[in-house]
């Protein structure tokens, strides 16, 4: 072992370290990444739920109740409507997470010590259901109620879980998995297509040929979508079969909801493949877009809880459309066109993606 052998060896990788930009990025950015998300933008305990109200008592009692559940802080007022009925229509196209109702005969209810006030939550969300229920510890203030006795100075409220009143934590993980699986192997996939073929030394074949940048990007990306849809496919009849997830929805929304991320992921992993050099690189940059992508699409994390910056960055990734496109259909029974505005920024992310992956592919070798 001769010591001066060691350090020219050494000394050589850390050169070659350094002029590996990806590699530097990520020996800072990934501790920085975590520590940013963790530390700011992760919360274990959702507040400003978005929530309908259907307050058919109108009356001084029941809006002080209502300003009591906001200033909670757990809910956030989001629509007014009249019937209940409104607030399930509105719970099932996901616009809302939580859904109170106060009956006509709110006071009368009081009075007798029933039940006054019925909190209806999105049960697709097993968080969503523990921080709503924290609602029903909360005692009607007394102060609107001086004519009842200290002992009636509350009365009952119920929490309905509705999609998943078992609260079981398959049924709200197996869909999300579909767009973890996709989005971790969509994009790794396709991030090393452009990559390997310099790797290998096709592209001098490629360049020899008529085909042009679109042609070549979008036949590097087609035989993905099939493996996505049989990926897809096996998570479905594992997760019905050993966990009795059901599939409220019909199965063409599934997988076109499915076939949405695959293309959008598929993009996204060309676009990281005109800029890696080498494939090591491919999967650097793909973990960099998969860390965000787990943690801030609220597959793991409430989505509710994260701060406003936080979820303005979750709103540029697919996997957070998509969670709420497939949580919708699966779980609450939604149709694809209700979840419209999902589908759009799925579309809207691929288009981009893709245009910048064309226009950034050159057929040369440098």
């Amino acid at each position: 072992m001769s010591g001066r052998r060691l350090w020219a060896v050494m000394l050589k990788e850390l050169r070659q370290l350094s002029r590996d930009r990806i590699t530097i990025a990520m020996i800072l950015g990934v501790p920085v990444m975590q520590l940013i998300l963790f530390g700011y933008a992760i919360n274990l305990n959702p507040r400003g739920l978005q929530a309908g109200i259907a307050d058919a008592a109108n009356t001084q009692a029941s809006r002080a109740v209502v300003m009591d559940m906001v200033a909670t802080g757990i809910i956030a007022p989001r629509l007014s409507v009249a019937t209940p009925q409104e607030l399930t229509a509105a719970l099932r196209r996901g616009e809302i997470s939580v859904g109170v109702v106060i009956p006509p005969d709110f006071e009368a209810r009081r009075f007798d010590g029933r039940e006054a006030v019925q909190v209806m939550v999105d049960g697709s969300d097993t968080v969503v259901q523990a921080a709503a229920r924290q609602l029903a510890q909360m005692p009607l203030d007394s102060e609107v109620s001086r004519v009842r006795s200290a002992a009636d100075a509350s009365a009952p409220i119920s929490v309905v879980s509705f999609f998943n009143p078992q609260r079981r934590s398959p049924v709200n993980i197996v869909p999300g998995l579909i767009g973890v699986i996709l989005t971790m192997t969509m994009v790794l996939f396709t991030g090393v297509a452009i990559v390997r073929e310099r790797e290998r030394g096709n592209m001098e074949l490629l360049i020899a040929t008529p085909v042009s940048r679109t042609e070549l990007m979008v036949g590097k990306v087609s035989p993905y979508v099939g493996i996505g849809l049989l990926q897809t496919t096996v998570v479905l009849a594992l997760g019905t079969w050993l966990f009795g997830v059901p599939i409220a929805g019909t199965l063409i929304d599934v997988f076109a909801a499915a076939m949405l991320l695959i293309v959008a992921n598929l993009a996204l992993g060309l676009v990281i493949s005109t800029r890696a050099g080498t494939q090591f690189q491919a999967m650097q940059i793909a973990f960099f877009v998969f860390l965000p992508s787990i943690l801030l699409s609220g597959f793991m994390f409430p989505f509710a809880g994260m701060p406003a910056a936080a979820q303005w960055l979750a709103e540029l990734l697919p996997l957070t459309h998509f969670l709420r496109l497939i949580r919708g259909i699966m779980l609450r029974g939604a149709a694809l066109a209700e979840l419209w505005q999902e589908a759009v920024a799925l579309l809207a992310f691929a288009a981009v993606m893709m245009t910048l992956a064309i226009r950034r592919f050159r057929k040369r070798l440098d």
